[in-house]
């Protein structure tokens, strides 16, 4: 861990092992704004134009990994995080506090770890209710990945009609979903979506995400996150999505969603993610290139 500045913030935390280094700002946010192996590119987009900024009156995508709420409101969810935020060492891992939220009184928390020597992170993601009542909401983790890449959507297990008179799964879609787009490739097993910097229209998904992981191939590069799987026994925001994908001409990004809670005052309620980052890995065209290359890197 080392203080460091970073495309015009002062102030960025920087973590390292011998195998990936990831960079998060403490100016505003906090993003994880660049994570990748050492010496490489960044897995996640970023926006040049916002890169340095802090204190806008308006929220500012950045790129890299945020830590929204659902579900998606207008102004809620696009609370401006542009200013400070608390940088505590825990040894183990580090703690980035944000301000408590003046419009929403919502405290966001991220507590980041990154293990000693595989190319593996622990991201939770912690928000407190600071409000005199009670608010519904479940946490919500977006990672803008850089663009030209695929993302892989598993679906849930697959069975015979003879065994499997009842739906197993459901895809959620927005009124701007086209499922005829060519960026979509729609298999048996997998989704995958496929990030078109030229196209001119986006795209989104959502489904009840049994299998726990959300997958971006890009040149070579694999990223892997992983969740808890979906959980037939809760409720997920936007129509029981405990997964999206979405992308536009400029990203993709990979989210992952906890159940919707009732947060009382002072309560808290946490998502984790855990991320790995693999070398050498060809981007998936259908199924079976999934299988072949993806899933023996996948616990």
């Amino acid at each position: 861990m080392k203080q460091i500045p970073y495309h015009g913030w002062e102030n960025c935390i920087q973590l390292s092992n011998q195998q990936v280094e990831l960079v998060v700002t403490a100016d505003v946010g906090p993003r994880i704004i660049h994570l990748g192996f050492v010496n490489d590119e960044n897995v996640f987009a970023t926006f040049p134009s916002q890169l340095g900024r802090a204190g806008d009156t308006e929220w500012q995508n950045y790129g890299g990994h945020r830590f929204w709420l659902a579900p998606e409101q207008m102004p809620r969810t696009y609370y401006p995080d542009n200013n400070p935020v608390t940088v505590e060492d825990h040894g183990t891992f580090i703690r980035f506090i944000a301000p408590i939220e003046t419009t929403t009184r919502m405290q966001k928390i991220l507590d980041v770890a990154l293990d000693p020597n595989a190319a593996k992170v622990t991201v939770t993601h912690t928000v407190q209710n600071q409000n005199p009542w009670a608010v519904e909401l479940a946490p919500w983790a977006l990672s803008v990945m850089a663009p030209g890449g695929t993302a892989v959507l598993p679906l849930p297990p697959r069975g015979s009609h003879a065994d499997n008179l009842l739906p197993n799964g459901h895809l959620i879609t927005w009124a701007y979903t086209d499922m005829g787009d060519p960026r979509w490739t729609w298999g048996e097993q997998y989704i995958l979506l496929r990030q078109d910097p030229n196209a001119a229209t986006p795209q989104k998904i959502g489904s009840n995400n049994t299998a726990g992981w959300l997958g971006y191939v890009r040149d070579g590069r694999f990223f892997l996150k992983q969740f808890a799987p979906h959980s037939p026994h809760a409720t997920y925001p936007d129509r029981n999505s405990s997964t999206e994908l979405y992308t536009d001409g400029d990203i993709l990004e990979l989210e992952s969603l906890a159940p919707l809670v009732q947060l009382e005052p002072n309560a808290s309620a946490s998502h984790t993610e855990t991320w790995q980052l693999f070398a050498d890995i060809p981007t998936p065209q259908h199924d079976a290139d999934v299988v072949k290359y993806l899933l023996p890197r996948i616990n």
